[in-house]
């Protein structure tokens, strides 16, 4: 005897359920509608995959879709909901074990001029080194022509802004924002511990914005993982804002007796 259409969904709800309270960081459609049919073999792929978009509708909010295709069960998304300031709150074992932002200063700068080459020089910077509320880029670089090269092309200034602490999440969005008033490209660069929506929602706003977005081991400064979510575009700064702010660092960012073109 074929079973009915609501006992078929009553099954696939279920097992959602279970799946996803074993998941605190929630389940994407296409992993959650794969695990569902391997309970469910004898299911049709259409009626899980259209259970599964009303979840919402048929679990009465006990299963919560926070982003774009990602589902969580509620228990997790009151533990890790975003605030009143759409920060996540972090678990205070990783709050106490967390490296301090400085360690990873040095790393990225190395990472950019090296690994990726977005830089010829990069140095961390980080404090209060601007003196004013937009804040200080953690890291700063510049690129330019390769002595000897046949194209010379003008000096691009490259900035980051690096956090521990994924409830810094939406400040460190607008720090690399504002830094682009004065360079050309800007990146943020976050842990990958970070919750999987809001990582996603940062995703959208980097590739509107032109920002860059690197995910990172938070644990590790001796070996950081740096991965490129997203590439910073290039953008042409205001000249007057270059001037104020590079002059501050020029020692600093610039190779001794090399004077700026």
């Amino acid at each position: 005897m074929k079973e009915s259409l609501p006992t078929k969904k009553r099954k696939i709800v279920n097992s959602a359920i279970e799946l996803l309270l074993h998941r605190p960081e929630g389940m994407r459609f296409s992993e959650l509608k794969k695990k569902i049919n391997e309970q469910h073999f004898e299911i049709g792929n259409s009626t899980i995959g259209s259970t599964i978009v009303s979840l919402e509708q048929e679990t009465k909010g006990t299963i919560v879709k926070v982003d774009k295709g990602l589902f969580k069960h509620s228990s997790y998304v009151d533990n890790q909901s975003l605030g009143n300031e759409g920060s996540v709150v972090i678990p205070n074992t990783e709050v106490t074990e967390r490296e301090r932002e400085e360690k990873f200063y040095a790393p990225f700068a190395d990472w950019l001029t090296d690994d990726i080459e977005e830089c010829t020089h990069a140095i961390p910077l980080g404090g209060k080194r601007f003196k004013d509320k937009w804040g200080t880029p953690d890291v700063i670089g510049i690129r330019e022509s390769r002595r000897g090269a046949v194209i010379q092309f003008p000096i691009e200034i490259v900035a980051a802004e690096i956090k521990v602490e994924t409830r810094d999440l939406i400040t460190a969005f607008g720090q690399a924002s504002a830094y682009k008033l004065f360079c050309h490209k800007s990146y943020i660069v976050i842990p990958n511990y970070a919750d999987k929506a809001d990582i996603a929602r940062l995703d959208g706003l980097c590739r509107i914005s032109g920002i860059g977005l690197i995910l990172f081991d938070y644990k590790n400064s001796d070996n950081p993982n740096f991965e490129i979510r997203v590439r910073a575009n290039k953008n042409e700064p205001d000249m007057f804002y270059v001037d104020k702010y590079i002059n501050l660092i020029e020692d600093d960012l610039f190779p001794r007796n090399q004077k700026r073109r």
